[in-house]
This record gives structure tokens, C-alpha cells and sequence, in this order.
């Protein structure tokens, strides 16, 4: 056993002492930033060869600062997006909501389907769909001047010259499109005003911006994804929107069958949690 593998043994403990959630992979995740090597190679590295600055992101993920604004990296489905402070971490319940998007686009019956990612922040979902669905031309809407930045060097890294990145707000945007999307995408902010959330890297980490919704209910931006694919979507596309696990019937019920909407459905991420709505555009 290597110094370091001993060092990383007791970076667990420090960190499982602190509360965090992954205590293990988080030291060896810190470790192989730290010495540039993957983490299933961490075993090679020479004693002579540690690097103290291991212990400079332990301290720094032990007081809970997230593990991506450490080694400045999240990893998205098949992505390694660039991240930090002024843009969400994208979490791993996403993934099942971008998942869910990429399914359908795949089953339409169109060569190039037109996607729009609302308020795309590092611009996770965007990347994703551009990357897994075969000629998509990917629009990622995003108003806020620091996340945007991160989503630019994000597409220019991923983008494939398919992601198209537009400096506007989701409740306006892209008129040009009006009637001509095959699917909007959003994981906008809905955490109600006053809520406080659980995890310290949410709370002390992540813009507020992208968390408290508008509203008393904290849905306001919601009502506004809403109305934004209903004027978006062709007939028959789809919606797909990103709530609080609390918030699956209150989401369900924007989606109104009098404006336009049919097979709305409440859907769940993998630890069966009421995650994200979808719903289609009535066909003419």
C-alpha cells in the first residue's frame, strides 16, 4: 500500500466525520485531480511523488464545498462539463430527465429535430442531447451573464456546432421558432421563497438564482416554461420540465388540457421521487 492510498483511507474518515455523502470517492476524486492521474491509477503514484495540495481540497470538501468547484469539473451522462461558482452543479436526477428527452427525440420520425433547453445554465441537458441524438440542433436559452459564460466554454468544448447558445429570458425567447420546435426542455429554479435547502452545497454553493422560483409557491418560472413551448412547440411536440420532488401534482396540473395540452404525465428519477412532468402539444 502507497502513502497515498494511506492518505486517502484517512481523507475518508475527515470526510464521513463531516457529513459528506461519499466520503470515498470524494478523497480518491480529490486525489486524482490533485495528481492528474484517473482514479483507477491512483495506486501508482510514487510516495516522493504526493502532492500536499491533497489536503488542501480534503479541508476544502470537508467544509462542504462541492466536489466539482474542487477539481472545477462535472460529469453529466457522457460529459465532463466545466463548472464553478455563479452556475449550478448538475445532479445526477437530471440525468434521468435528459434521459427521458433523448428517448423521445430518437423515436420521432424527424431528421433533424429542433430542441430548446430552458435556462441551460452549464448547459448539461443542451450538450447532452446534442451529443446522443443524431443531427439535433440544440437552442440553450440562458439570461443570467455568469452561467452563461460557463455554458459558452462548455459548447465551444461539446457543442459540435449543433448547441446554439442565445443570451435571452426563457419567458420571451427565441420568437423566431415560434410553431417550429419538436421539444422544450427546462430544469428551471422552483425552490418556493423562505425554503432552505438541506445540503450546504446547494445552500452556501449554488447560484440563488438558478434555485428559489418566483412566487409564492416558487412556480412562477414553471408558468413560465409553460407558456413559452406552448407557443415553442410545433403540434405534437413535446414538453419536459424539472420539479421538487414536492411539487409533481401542482406541475402536472400547469400542463391544462384547455391550453393545449394532452398525455401529460407525472414522472419519477431513480429513487422513485415525483421528478419532472412531460407533455404534448395537441396535434391539428
Amino acid at each position: 500500500m502507497t502513502f497515498l492510498i494511506d492518505e486517502i483511507a484517512l481523507a475518508t474518515a475527515r470526510l464521513a466525520e463531516a457529513g459528506v455523502p461519499s466520503p470515498r470517492t470524494d478523497a480518491e476524486e480529490i486525489a486524482a485531480f490533485v495528481h492528474g492521474v484517473p482514479r483507477g491509477m491512483l495506486h501508482t503514484i510514487k510516495d516522493a511523488d504526493f502532492d500536499a495540495r491533497f489536503w488542501e481540497g480534503v479541508a476544502r470538501r470537508e467544509a462542504r464545498e462541492p466536489l466539482q468547484h474542487i477539481t472545477g469539473r462535472a460529469y453529466f451522462r457522457y460529459l465532463s462539463l466545466e463548472v464553478g461558482l455563479g452556475v449550478f452543479v448538475p445532479r445526477p436526477e437530471t440525468e434521468v430527465v435528459a434521459g427521458w428527452a433523448i428517448d423521445r427525440l430518437r423515436e420521432m420520425d424527424v431528421t433533424s429535430p429542433v430542441v430548446v433547453d430552458l435556462g441551460t445554465g452549464s448547459g448539461a441537458i443542451a450538450l447532452s442531447i446534442a451529443q446522443e441524438v443524431a443531427l439535433a440542433q440544440v437552442h440553450a436559452v440562458e439570461i443570467d451573464p455568469v452561467a452563461y459564460g460557463w455554458a459558452k466554454r462548455n459548447i465551444l468544448e461539446h457543442g459540435q456546432g449543433r448547441t446554439t447558445l442565445h443570451p435571452e429570458d426563457l419567458a420571451d425567447c427565441l420568437q423566431e421558432l415560434n410553431g417550429q420546435v419538436d421539444l422544450v426542455i427546462s430544469n428551471p429554479p422552483y425552490i418556493p421563497p423562505g425554503a432552505i435547502p438541506r445540503d450546504p452545497e446547494v445552500r452556501d454553493y449554488d447560484p440563488s438564482r438558478a434555485l428559489y422560483g418566483s412566487g409564492e409557491d416558487g412556480l412562477d418560472e414553471v408558468r413560465a416554461v409553460e407558456r413559452t413551448a406552448r407557443r415553442l412547440l410545433r403540434p405534437g411536440g413535446f414538453a419536459v420540465v424539472e420539479h421538487a420532488d414536492q411539487q409533481g401534482n401542482a406541475v402536472y396540473w400547469l400542463f391544462a388540457e384547455e391550453n393545449g395540452w394532452r398525455d401529460v404525465r407525472l414522472r419519477q428519477d431513480l429513487t422513485g421521487r415525483d421528478r419532472f412532468v412531460t407533455a404534448r402539444l395537441t396535434q391539428d
